[in-house]
């Protein structure tokens, strides 16, 4: 398979893999997208290691805001290396971080690079506007 092939069907798996992993909540899909060995370089500690990671984050997140929405606004693929944009919302409904629920509308922009051997993802670097996360967290923010 030439390089860009590799790219088109890369960028479809990992759009595959937002939405049903993230966006749809399942996590019964996951062996399908994602390594055994996978590995999120620069995790929090005391994140697990392979899939457990994603699932623990998916489940962390969706708790949080039951309807989070990652929306791609630019992926970038060359051989089995993404790059992706995207934003990020959802609805505060529950506790996470230790922040109680405060029913706020959040939007968060991310990026993201992820590495997909032989159709699933084996590692994945995120970072997230965690700070724009937390002011907009905040009680007294509208």
């Amino acid at each position: 398979m030439f390089g860009s092939e590799l790219a088109t069907k890369n960028k479809n798996i990992y759009r595959r893999f937002i939405q049903e992993i993230f966006n749809n909540g399942r996590l019964d899909q996951l062996s399908e997208f994602v390594s055994e060995s996978y590995i999120l370089h620069d995790a929090p500690p005391g994140m697990p290691s392979g899939p457990e990671a994603i699932k623990q984050i998916v489940s962390m997140f969706r708790t949080g805001f039951p309807d989070l929405t990652i929306m791609i606004d630019h992926l970038i693929g060359e051989g089995d290396m993404l790059a992706a944009k995207s934003a990020t919302q959802g609805t505060h409904l529950g506790n996470i971080f230790g922040v109680p629920a405060t029913g706020k509308l959040i939007k968060i922009s991310g990026l993201t690079m992820v590495c997909i051997k032989n159709g699933k993802l084996t590692a994945s670097w995120v970072r997230n506007d965690m700070v724009g996360l937390m002011e907009q967290l905040e009680p007294n923010k509208k």
